[in-house]
């Protein structure tokens, strides 16, 4: 009796590492298919052209130095989103976008329109998205420090450097896997800028092509 027992105990012990062994085999699998498939292949962002206009910065009569000032301008960007990958389909759900000056300062706190604002791209193809950013006067309050530092800039004549963070939503979808994900997109904007029109302190310019962007999940 003693030995059926002993073998009933091991038959159990094997069936759980069997269970245990299966699980770890399924783990290790989806893990592969993600390094193998969608980690090496990230979507690559290049920003194709960018115009900003009718640049300006006023003094506001609030008593905080923290909205001591407002920036007013007209921002229009191609970005380019390419899928290098050969068999997987990338689905983007949703893209939001925002300005800012110096890293930390929002000045635009989403793109005015996106277009298009969904699609998909197949493998190995590439499309431009619209970004447009219109913020006229009274212009997105700013601080005074933040409005100091535009302005040395802008008076210099040289580039005005802007950074551009898009958020979007993603599915990559291989057959009959789908992965979900949430790219953070990351561009330098470094515009020439010159006076424009009669009035005085506004300015704007064109950038033909930038850098490559950077992309971070």
């Amino acid at each position: 009796m003693a030995y059926y027992g002993g073998g009933g105990v091991g038959g159990m012990v094997g069936k759980c590492c069997g269970s245990c062994c299966g699980f770890v085999f399924a783990i290790g699998f989806i893990v592969l298919i993600y390094w193998a498939i969608f980690q090496p292949h990230h979507i690559r962002a290049t920003v194709e052209s960018a115009t900003l206009s009718n640049l300006a910065v006023v003094s506001t009569n609030a008593s905080s130095s923290a909205a001591a000032a407002a920036v007013s301008y007209s921002l229009a960007v191609r970005l380019g989103l390419y899928n290098p990958s050969l068999r997987v389909t990338i689905y983007y759900d949703t893209l939001d976008a925002e300005l800012r000056f110096r890293d930390d300062a929002v000045i635009g706190p989403a793109a005015n329109n996106t277009s298009p604002s969904v699609f998909f791209q197949r493998g190995r193809t590439g499309d431009e998205v619209k970004l447009e950013f219109e913020y006229g006067r009274p212009g997105v309050a700013v601080a005074g420090d933040v409005a100091g530092e535009l302005e040395k800039e802008m008076k210099r004549g040289g580039p005005v450097r802007l950074e551009l963070h898009v958020h979007a939503r993603v599915r990559y979808v291989f057959r009959m896997f789908k992965l979900r994900q949430k790219p953070r997109i990351r561009c330098s904007l470094s515009i020439p800028v010159r006076a424009e029109g009669r009035r005085s302190g506004v300015v704007g310019g064109d950038l033909s092509s930038g850098d490559r962007c950077r992309v971070k999940y």
